[in-house]
């Protein structure tokens, strides 16, 4: 019975564990194993360092090939480059980290690399299904080319740049800056929007005094004017028409196809210069207007 308390007693046990633990440590380690428990060590910090180097190495290398291949004329492009310079290096890293466990396992347990591939068989078999699905699904979305590093896509809710596409995971950053990690296998329907083109569109709010035909005139001879000089445009931009009218204003909606992800700065630069445009001609555009009355029209009015 511990006659100094609860506490003690949980102490002096601890002690006693920790004795216990390091005799087991010393009783295998024993003075004619220890040369042999070194030199495993030693073995092991090798392993690892060249697991280390290879990576770093394979990865300069894979660089170098995909900046090479760039610069060949008729070349695959950019994002498609940097979509398999991504791919390479992550079929490297996997591959030596299996390589690294089974030279680490056989020198360590003595197991040899058919025995652990079976032992991995199995493990596989019970419990990695998802990394399976996630590598597979990796496969299919890289030979159907769904997306490319620098898209902008839509995926399971989640909107932004494509940074990397792995074996197993897919890396996207939203516009606020998060980078999102969504394994290949949970992937399901995309939105690309890097594809084709984008639309640009702007609208101008004119006031219904103004003579409409005028003020077309003027639309279209930016719209011409920008057509020629923007290389983003693919197609216009061209006025639809009028899309809005009320009592105090006319919307006249203009419309293009530009190249992907340049509709913002398109669709500002129009904005822009036609506003500049309105502005030269003494174009009116519709504003709120406050009737204020004197006290003694209040009056008149209320009579």
């Amino acid at each position: 019975m511990c006659k100094e308390g609860v506490s003690n007693c949980m102490e002096d046990n601890i002690t006693l564990d920790f004795n216990n633990f390091f005799k087991w440590i010393f009783k295998i380690i024993k003075k004619e194993n220890l040369q042999d428990f070194v030199f495993m060590i030693i073995k092991i910090v090798i392993v690892l360092f060249i697991m280390f180097i290879i990576i770093k190495i394979g990865n300069k290398l894979i660089d170098k090939s995909v900046a090479r291949q760039r610069k060949i004329k008729f070349s695959i492009n950019d994002k498609k480059s940097k979509t398999i310079g991504a791919v390479l290096k992550s079929i490297l890293k996997y591959s030596v980290y299996f390589l690294g466990i089974f030279t680490i396992a056989e020198m360590t347990f003595g197991i040899k690399g058919i025995t652990l591939a079976g032992m991995g068989g199995v493990a596989l078999g019970f419990g990695a299904q998802n990394l399976v699905k996630d590598v597979i699904n990796g496969f299919f979305i890289l030979f159907e080319d769904q997306y490319v590093v620098g898209d902008l896509i839509t995926v399971n809710g989640k909107q932004g740049i494509v940074e990397s596409i792995e074996l197993r995971v897919t890396r996207i950053r939203d516009f606020n800056g998060d980078l999102y990690i969504i394994p290949n296998g949970s992937i399901g329907e995309v939105t690309n929007h890097s594809t084709g083109f984008s639309r640009a569109l702007v609208e101008i709010n004119i006031s219904n005094d103004e003579n409409i035909d005028r003020v077309n005139e003027l639309l279209k001879k930016v719209c011409n004017e920008y057509k020629c000089k923007n290389e983003s445009m693919i197609e216009g931009p061209d006025i639809v028409g009028i899309t809005k009218l009320d009592e105090k204003s006319v919307t006249i909606r203009i419309v293009g196809k530009a190249k992907p992800l340049t509709h913002w700065n398109v669709e500002m630069e129009l904005r822009k210069t036609i506003n500049d445009l309105l502005d030269k001609e003494k174009i009116k555009r519709p504003y709120s207007k406050i009737k204020i009355l004197k006290e003694d029209e209040v009056n008149l009015h209320n009579e």
